[in-house]
């Protein structure tokens, strides 16, 4: 067998046990793990920018990804209302502090700073916000009755789904480029197929995972937030390919040996996050009039 396959399934099985381990385990690790998660993501981002000829404000980039994510957290353990007032000072504080640079392109700087936390640590935050129960930490007790990780591992097992399926189609069926610009080995069936699988799939966890019982409601919620999931987390692939091709990369960065970097491994959680996020609260106020 292939060393680089092998050594492509020995990360990849390391790397699903942690992730599934930590989300499952309880709201500390779920959410250790995302700040780590993050704090990479930053530092890999960062780093690529630089290559194409950037000076961002790293430091400052990783401590506003690092304050988001508390302030999520901060949120979910004690819902204080003004808390996420705070991030608004925080997004405009990188213009002031370029003033002190002195470099010759201080608003480029800026725009990949405030991208970069935009980019990676936004959909953590979102997702942290978005699909964990209220009251993540409060103490103890409350903490092993309030967390909840069903709805937080569906997005990452619907995101495999999408990814793994579309995979297995395009190799088995694919005739059609989907994006030969930016992607030459995506085909429309390896997208069509992902997507019908994923749809079915969102179904399904409604129905199993998430409710063990038939929720007509919630199975339409699900396959439509699956729906959405596949098409922008496909997007999303295309999104950091067409990033990695700017600046001539192969891999985001080589923290996992066979797979690339974070970026390479989150790219489709990362642009799909917010709309699926969207999608699950447009759905639930839909539905609720049925």
């Amino acid at each position: 067998m292939d060393k680089n396959l092998i050594q492509r399934l020995i990360t990849g099985t390391i790397f699903v046990v942690v992730l599934v381990g930590c989300i499952m385990w309880n709201a500390w690790s779920m959410s250790g793990l995302f700040l780590l998660i993050t704090i990479l993501g930053l530092r890999e981002f960062y780093g690529l920018s630089e290559k194409a000829g950037v000076q961002p404000q790293k430091i400052y980039g990783l401590f506003f990804g690092i304050i988001l994510l508390l302030i999520g957290f901060i949120q979910k353990a004690f819902p204080i209302a003004f808390i996420n007032a705070l991030i608004l000072p925080l997004l405009f504080l990188p213009f002031i502090i370029e003033l002190f640079r002195k470099k010759e392109t201080p608003f480029t700087n800026i725009g990949w700073t405030i991208m970069g936390v935009i980019y990676i640590a936004l959909p953590f935050y979102l997702l942290i916000t978005s699909f964990v129960p209220f009251g993540l930490m409060i103490s103890d007790d409350t903490l092993k009755a309030k967390y909840d990780y069903r709805a937080l591992l569906t997005i990452f097992i619907l995101i495999w789904t999408s990814d793994s399926l579309a995979y297995v189609c395009g190799r088995l069926f694919g005739k059609h480029k989907l994006w030969e610009r930016i992607s030459p080995k995506k085909t429309w069936e390896g997208f069509i197929g992902g997507f019908i699988f994923t749809v079915a799939a969102g179904g399904m966890i409604a129905n199993w995972f998430l409710f063990n019982k038939s929720n007509y409601h919630e199975e339409i919620k699900w396959m439509c937030v699956a729906a959405v999931i596949s098409i922008t987390g496909m997007l999303g692939d295309l999104v950091e390919s067409m990033f990695k091709r700017s600046i001539n990369v192969k891999d985001s960065g080589n923290i996992l040996p066979g797979h690339g970097g974070i970026l390479d491994r989150f790219d489709a959680l990362l642009i799909a996050t917010p709309f699926a996020m969207t999608t699950y609260y447009v759905c639930d106020a839909i539905l609720a009039h049925f």
